[in-house]
C-alpha cells in the first residue's frame, strides 16, 4: 500500500538519488510498504519561486494522486507562482520526464554540470494541470495536516 512520508527521511533519500545537499528543504514522499519510491524536495523559496528536485525508482510512483500532492504543496499551501526545476544536460530520461510533467525549458548554464549544461526548466501556476481534476487532490486535508 503507498503512502505519505514527509520529513527530513525524503530529503536525506532524494539526496542520495540527485547527489546533493540540500539545507533546509522539505520532503514529500511516496513510499511502498515500508520502502520509498520517489521523493520530492523544495528548497529556496523566496516568496515567489521555489526550486525542486525529484527523484523516483521505478515507473509505478507517478499517480494522479501523488502527482497532485506535489504540485499542490508549492502552488495552493505556500503560493508560489512558479516552480524551478535544474537537469543536467546528460539526464535524457530526466529531461524527457520534467518536460511531459509541463515544465518547460528556460535557460541553460553552459558547462555547469557533470555531464555539459546544467538545463533550467519552470512551470507557471496557470500552466499546472495537476492543480485541477483528475489529479486535484480530493482530500488536501490528509497532506495539509502533515504538512
Amino acid at each position: 500500500m503507498k503512502r505519505l512520508l514527509i520529513g527530513p527521511e525524503v530529503v536525506h533519500w532524494v539526496e542520495q538519488r540527485v547527489r546533493g545537499t540540500f539545507d533546509g528543504a522539505r520532503g514529500i514522499g511516496l513510499a511502498d510498504g515500508d520502502a520509498l519510491c520517489a521523493g520530492v524536495i523544495y528548497e529556496d523559496w523566496n516568496g515567489v519561486n521555489i526550486v525542486c528536485h525529484i527523484a523516483a525508482e521505478g515507473r509505478r510512483w507517478a499517480t494522479r494522486w501523488y502527482l497532485g500532492v506535489i504540485f499542490d504543496y508549492p502552488f495552493v499551501q505556500i503560493g508560489a507562482k512558479r516552480i524551478t526545476v535544474a537537469v543536467g544536460e546528460g539526464n535524457r530520461d530526466s529531461r524527457r520526464f520534467v518536460e511531459h510533467l509541463g515544465f518547460t525549458r528556460e535557460a541553460n548554464l553552459t558547462g555547469a554540470h557533470p555531464t555539459g549544461d546544467l538545463i533550467i526548466y519552470r512551470m507557471w501556476k496557470t500552466d499546472c494541470r495537476f492543480l485541477r481534476e483528475p489529479y486535484a487532490l480530493t482530500r488536501p486535508d490528509l497532506l495539509r495536516a502533515a504538512a
